[in-house]
């Protein structure tokens, strides 16, 4: 059976997986960025609280993506649980990281001009601040989004969503009649999804971030 067969035959569980895999993605980096811009607005005042919060979230990528999630399937079981954990962890360094270095490389006269003209410290970070550090935090949403669309495949060791599935069966059935077939089409269905994903971050940038802070 060729691979366009094979896709026309299984094209139903593909978009199931498919869907999954995109919906597993979304929903971490959601977590991730909520997360990830928390923990930056509450520590990027201070060097040292900076530098550990940039360090601790390095530390998790250190652990391979197999192991952690093998870790944590005693602690939370099998399916979901583990994956949105492992993927939404995996997801915190370049937004913690970006968000930081955005925060801090906002211009303090216009930190200032804020407290002029009687902004309270909350305001002035939701009006002045985190506009301004946008374009670096988006950008780290646009990395991690890349990072976890592979990592969200090893979420099928753990009986995960995803594509995944589908290259884990066809490595576990390797020289049978499509086990090629299922292997290639996870990995395709992934890049796609990443190039998606990654057009659609350029569009919200484009509509999100205006043309003088883009200059």
């Amino acid at each position: 059976m060729s691979f366009w067969e094979y896709v026309g035959t299984r094209h139903a569980q593909l978009l199931t997986d498919t869907y999954q895999h995109a919906s597993a993605v979304f929903q971490c980096m959601v977590l991730a960025t909520l997360l990830g811009v928390f923990i930056a607005v509450v520590t990027y005042r201070s060097e040292w609280a900076g530098n550990l919060a940039t360090t601790s979230t390095a530390t998790i990528l250190t652990i391979p993506s197999l192991a952690l999630i093998g870790l944590l399937i005693p602690i939370v079981g099998l399916g979901v649980p583990p994956t949105v954990i492992a993927l939404t962890l995996y997801g915190l360094l370049p937004v913690v990281r970006n968000a930081i270095v955005g925060l801090r490389g906002v211009d303090p006269d216009l930190v200032d001009a804020a407290n002029g003209i009687g902004m309270s410290r909350t305001a002035r970070l939701f009006r002045v601040e985190l506009p301004l550090a946008w374009p670096p935090i988006l950008t780290g949403i646009r990395v991690a989004t890349q990072m976890l669309m592979g990592i969200a495949a090893i979420a099928a060791f753990a009986s995960g969503p995803g594509l995944g599935n589908e290259i884990f069966r066809g490595i576990a059935s390797l020289g049978s009649a499509n086990s090629l077939n299922q292997v290639l089409s996870g990995t395709l269905g992934i890049a796609i999804l990443a190039l998606l994903f990654d057009a659609a971050y350029v569009l919200i940038g484009r509509l999100t971030i205006s043309r003088g802070i883009r200059a």
